[in-house]
């Protein structure tokens, strides 16, 4: 039987499912959404429900009918209504917005793995009526509650390369975790964004992906891209907006306040999960065997740091800090007026000062080393 791994919003799901409001969660295909709604109905919400998938045609032809009438007939004497990947629904903001305006007492729960529909058209008339959680690859604050600390460490090199999707728990080998994730990335990565807008070239796209895979942690050029990839800078652009609305990278500015040595016109990218950004290079070789350790502990330490803090609500807005006399910090989280800077050590021999610009510019801030050895600390 598998184990099921208990996801970290499943509290505040329950606590936010009210009355005439609707709970959308957002997140990559195959990172559990799904998974999670059973769990909650099997185990947390106790009342008769109403469950749709988005993607079948006969649920989309029923929902067309824009009328209160036509969903009270749907939902008959229930009041929870599931909608799975509902952003293939035209109009889905406006179908939902009707129900809980016109239905006395309904809660909707409403799953998407892209922000086009849900989150963005949906957004305007969903105002005052929604709460928006994202869930993403299993984090280690999950796994911990399954594992002990000896067991941590001994999966830590397998997260770096394979990283955290659900369903390689329970695949054996590393063999079949590889060619789970080579088809994640060939036949998943990008469904959402070639649906969309009619974009059908894929393959600049997964040239773009593979071009930052080999740029972890540095500044990226949108006009070098378009050079590399014959591509207009503003199609870049485009793509790169696509690529995060779908959850597969994000994108880390710089920071500046005071010095006018400071970069802010080039942003860093990361990928959510090491698995993904391993697939598309291709390379799921051992560390012993790699040149690119750091840069996938800095991306996955990174990523693990962006689960916690949306699963604990820490509200921080994230940089990275780089200079033209080339001094720079990773990581940079501003809260409530605060300055907490963090540097990414794979090796936690190696010795790390703060930048002097740094701290002549801002001697109110803190400044920590993140590295193997303290990192749960920093994520769970």
């Amino acid at each position: 039987m598998n184990t099921y791994i208990r996801r970290a919003i499943e509290e505040s799901i329950i606590k936010k499912l009210q009355p005439n409001k609707v709970v959308v969660l957002l997140g990559a295909r195959r990172v559990g959404k799904t998974l999670l709604l059973n769990y909650l109905i099997e185990n947390s919400i106790h009342e008769p429900y109403v469950f749709l998938n988005g993607e079948d045609m006969a649920v989309q032809a029923l929902l067309a009918q824009r009328t209160a009438e036509n969903y009270k007939r749907l939902l008959g004497d229930k009041k929870l209504l599931i909608v799975d990947e509902a952003q293939k629904v035209e109009g889905i903001g406006q179908i939902l917005k009707l129900m809980v305006d016109s239905i006395e007492g309904l809660k909707v729960i409403a799953t998407g793995s892209s922000v086009f529909d849900l989150a963005n058209k949906s957004g305007e008339p969903l105002t005052g009526r929604k709460y928006t959680f994202k869930l993403f690859p299993l984090a280690q604050m999950e796994y911990s509650t399954n594992e002990s600390m000896v067991q941590t460490r001994a999966k830590l090199e397998e997260r770096l390369i394979y990283g955290c999707y659900p369903e390689l728990v329970h695949l054996p080998s590393n063999q079949e975790k590889a060619t789970y994730l080579n088809e994640m990335a060939d036949a998943y990565l990008l469904k959402d964004i070639l649906e969309f807008d009619g974009i059908r070239n894929s393959d600049k796209m997964f040239d773009l992906l593979r071009l930052i895979a080999f740029q972890i942690g540095k500044e990226i050029s949108l006009d070098e891209l378009g050079r590399q990839l014959a591509m207009s800078r503003n199609t870049v652009e485009k793509y790169l907006d696509l690529l995060s609305k779908v959850f597969v990278i994000y994108k880390l500015p710089g920071f500046s306040r005071n010095l006018r040595s400071e970069i802010t016109k080039t942003n860093r990218w990361y990928f959510y999960d090491n698995g993904i950004r391993n697939a598309l290079i291709r390379n799921f070789n051992p560390l012993s065997i790699r040149n690119d350790a750091g840069e996938l502990w800095e991306n996955y330490v990174l990523a693990e740091r962006v689960k916690y803090q949306s699963y604990t609500n820490k509200q921080m807005t994230n940089f990275f800090w780089r200079t033209y006399e080339q001094q720079e910090i990773d990581w940079i989280e501003e809260s409530g007026g605060k300055l907490m800077a963090y540097e990414i050590k794979w090796n936690p021999a190696k010795t790390v000062r703060v930048p002097p610009a740094w701290t002549k510019a801002y001697p109110e801030s803190s400044f920590q080393v993140i590295h193997p050895e303290n990192y749960l600390d920093w994520i769970s």
